[in-house]
């Protein structure tokens, strides 16, 4: 079942009303996409996923209704695989919706730019100033067995990311790890948020990435989006048996440190895990991700 599907059968019930004054809930990653819009055509040349192109769409205009419904303030835009290093669509949303959204592109990596591309920091530069963009999703997971993400090829594109107080998240895989950490290292200016909880395998020992995971906590800069959906065996919500973990990445990255995101998974945040105080959830839900992604300077 795909996120799209939990969300159209009412897997989990919408958000109770706000408390005036209340802080910020931030959705920190949602894919956004048209089809029948001539202007962000989808090009198979340019996706990073050519064989898994989409039959629906999941346009800015149907976010902003979810946010209604699930009472969110905010939402990061992820772009989506299907666009490539095409970053207009989210660039298109920001300027649309002003103090809503922010967005992170794709510029380098697999089908896309090669990290070597000396134009990489004045392209970062202008989806930055000129587009309204605020970092790059960086995915060394489609480059398994290919080192890019802390060769020095990339270092002029973190230097620029650094001058520009860019925000960087990362979808990587469990091996890939210790690679952020030499960047997170070297460029502390950089915010990284890793995707997805790195991709661990629950059931392997922590030596085969969730330690390393564990380890990023002494990088300041280090946060971790949590979306419990992508490490779980089951598959069932609430997700259960990825708690443990959650509850291991709370007490070594705290609460200041951890990003929710998608809409089905905010209740489950929200309600359900019985470690989080609500001051944690504060952050969690919202006043990390709100400073991060820099909602509070496009209000």
């Amino acid at each position: 079942m795909t996120r799209r599907d939990l969300l159209a059968c009412g897997a989990l019930p919408a958000i109770p009303p706000a408390t005036p004054n209340r802080t910020p809930i931030v959705n920190g990653a949602e894919h956004a996409w048209v089809l029948y819009d001539k202007r962000f055509p989808i090009d198979p040349q340019l996706a990073t996923c050519p064989t898994n192109l989409p039959k629906y769409e999941y346009p800015a205009e149907q976010i902003l209704a979810d946010m209604r419904s699930y009472n969110v303030d905010h939402v990061v835009i992820s772009h989506v695989c299907y666009y490539g290093r095409d970053n207009r669509y989210p660039a298109h949303i920001v300027k649309t919706y002003p103090g809503k959204f922010a967005a992170i592109g794709l510029l380098v990596g697999h089908r896309l730019y090669s990290p070597a591309d000396k134009e990489n920091p004045s392209r970062l530069e202008k989806l930055v100033k000129e587009e309204g963009l605020i970092g790059l999703r960086l995915s060394p997971i489609y480059d398994k067995d290919v080192v890019w993400l802390n060769d020095p090829v990339s270092f002029p594109l973190w230097k620029k990311a650094e001058e520009l107080g860019c925000t960087f998240n990362i979808f990587l895989a469990p091996h890939q790890v210790r690679q952020v950490g030499d960047m997170a290292q070297r460029f502390p200016g950089v915010n990284i948020v890793i995707d997805h909880i790195a991709m661990i395998d629950i059931t392997k020992p922590d030596t085969d990435g969730f330690g390393p995971l564990l380890e990023l906590s002494k990088h300041k800069n280090v946060y971790v989006r949590t979306s419990l959906h992508n490490p779980s065996k089951t598959k069932q919500l609430p997700f259960r048996d990825v708690w443990p973990f959650l509850h291991r990445l709370y007490d070594r990255f705290g609460p200041q440190r951890l990003i929710y995101a998608n809409f089905y998974e905010l209740l489950i945040m929200k309600e359900l895990i019985p470690f989080f105080t609500p001051a944690d959830k504060e952050w969690i839900l919202g006043r990390t991700a709100y400073r991060l992604y820099k909602f509070g300077a496009r209000a």
